[in-house]
């Protein structure tokens, strides 16, 4: 799964510029000594929260990623389209057949 520099700030996409601050100066109170309680080293994840708030924080480079994002929403749902498409409609999909190997790897379990 990707993430986005929302998901590093834990905010939706379109958060007003107040919740981005409030959220970059909360992960940083959690996770910015570079460790958590646990042991668990923090400097990656600091880094990404850091990363996003210097994107997120600024109207221009924010607006830039926003269409960044938006584009490859777009293209996705292309892919996923043509991959559909070439499926068919319910009506004509065939059902295939699983591989050989998979067929006598069952043959066996059942035997």
């Amino acid at each position: 799964m990707n993430y986005t520099y929302y998901d590093y700030l834990e905010l939706p996409p379109g958060a007003p510029q107040q919740r981005v601050e409030a959220a970059y100066v909360a992960l940083l109170e959690r996770f910015g000594y570079g460790s958590t309680d646990a042991g668990q080293d923090t400097r990656g994840l600091v880094r990404m929260i850091e990363a996003a708030y210097e994107v997120l924080s600024n109207p221009v480079t924010r607006d830039e990623y926003d269409a960044t994002l938006a584009k490859e929403a777009a293209m996705a749902d292309a892919e996923l389209k043509a991959s559909l498409d070439q499926l068919g409609t319910p009506g004509e999909r065939r059902i295939q057949h699983p591989p050989a190997s998979l067929q006598n790897a069952v043959s066996a379990i059942a035997a």
